[in-house]
């Protein structure tokens, strides 16, 4: 019976084996490979464009597939209408694109870098550096004296919630200078975390109901909250994490066969690690500062993409996970509405029983 701290990656390791075959076979069932992953594409492809128009659709107020149609062809006259569809729910759709995306790369690399199916992309403690700093500036600043209000409370918010990540990032980056085992990088991050969210609970103690409510409620996670505004400084900074993600799929293969034999073909393992540390807390922090944790999306979808797929190519997890992230949080935002609940909620009831499969996978006796 396998050791039960030690959650190695059972499922990566046959993926590798079953990708040297693919490769060694003939081409008919290479081909037949090809064309499957084709078909799965252009199937979740279509899905996301139904999922998008339906979330257009659903929400507090009842609208058609006719109006949020004539509202893009420009012939609504109806303003109400078209504010609610261009100002409210398309923004909250493309925030909700944007968490798919993001969140599944995430996972997809931190699975690959600590060779962990339990790997998401808050165990670097990014998660905890942004509640740090948004608890630092929403409960410490009246501690303070201190009052924000208004728009400066917002912009507040956001930029305390992305410098708590960056901070952690460039500590994250210091331990991994001197810190050569990957293992050892994964503790500190979730002490980091752990010594976050200590501060949090002192500060918690310290403030006041109203305070406490305002934390709670970016805590669990919000789409709703984004602006246009917002979304366009949100915009620029996940291309570049996506752009460094798409730029380390390479690296992230030769990782799969392991740090050593990575060395021996040629790959700056440090350099590697620090490229796809910044990715994930570009994109990790983005969302969380702006849209509060959202939790086991990034943890669940790399691993429904490597059994859709079958296939432990980069090249085809990447875009398949970001696909099926997207998918997910449409549909996590869609229910959402529908019941009227956080999205964060959703997203943990859709992906703890991906987690529990992942477990019993990896701890049921050979």
């Amino acid at each position: 019976m396998r050791h039960p701290v030690r959650l190695e990656s059972k499922i990566i390791t046959q993926e590798i084996n079953n990708s040297d075959v693919i490769f060694n076979c003939p081409f008919s069932i290479f081909n037949y490979i090809v064309k499957r992953n084709s078909i799965i594409f252009l199937f979740l492809s279509l899905l996301v464009f139904v999922l998008f128009a339906l979330d257009l659709v659903s929400g507090d107020s009842a609208l058609s597939v006719g109006q949020v149609w004539n509202v893009f062809t420009g012939n609504e006259t109806d303003m109400t209408t078209r504010n609610i569809v261009l100002s409210i729910r398309l923004v909250r759709v493309i925030v909700a694109v944007l968490i798919g995306v993001v969140l599944s790369i995430s996972g997809l690399q931190m699975h690959t870098v600590f060779r962990n199916p339990l790997a998401d992309p808050y165990l670097l403690g990014v998660s905890s550096g942004s509640g740090l700093g948004v608890a630092f500036f929403i409960l410490g600043a009246p501690l303070l004296g201190l009052a924000h209000s208004g728009f400066w409370q917002s912009v507040g918010i956001v930029g305390a919630g992305w410098g708590g990540a960056v901070m952690v990032l460039l500590l994250i980056a210091i331990i991994s200078r001197y810190v050569k085992n990957i293992l050892g990088v994964l503790i500190m991050g979730v002490m980091i975390g752990y010594i976050a969210g200590a501060i949090i609970q002192i500060l918690q103690y310290l403030s006041s109901a109203e305070q406490l409510k305002m934390f709670f409620l970016w805590s669990m996670g919000s789409l709703g909250h984004v602006t246009t505004t917002k979304l366009f400084i949100m915009i620029p900074v996940i291309c570049v994490g996506v752009i460094l993600s798409i730029y380390c799929i390479k690296a992230l293969n030769l990782l799969l066969l392991g740090e050593s034999y990575a060395q021996t073909m040629g790959l700056n393992i440090r350099r590697a690690r620090t490229l796809i540390f910044v990715s994930t807390t570009l994109l990790t922090g983005t969302v969380t500062a702006f849209c509060g944790p959202v939790g086991f999306l990034g943890l669940a979808v790399p691993h429904v993409a490597r059994m859709l797929f079958n296939d432990a190519d980069h090249r085809t997890l990447l875009p398949g996970s970001i696909l099926l992230g997207v998918v997910a949080m449409l549909i996590c935002d869609i229910i959402a509405k529908t019941l009227v609940l956080p999205v964060n909620c959703i997203t943990a009831l859709l992906g703890i029983p991906v987690i529990i499969w992942v477990v019993y996978k990896n701890l049921r006796p050979a």
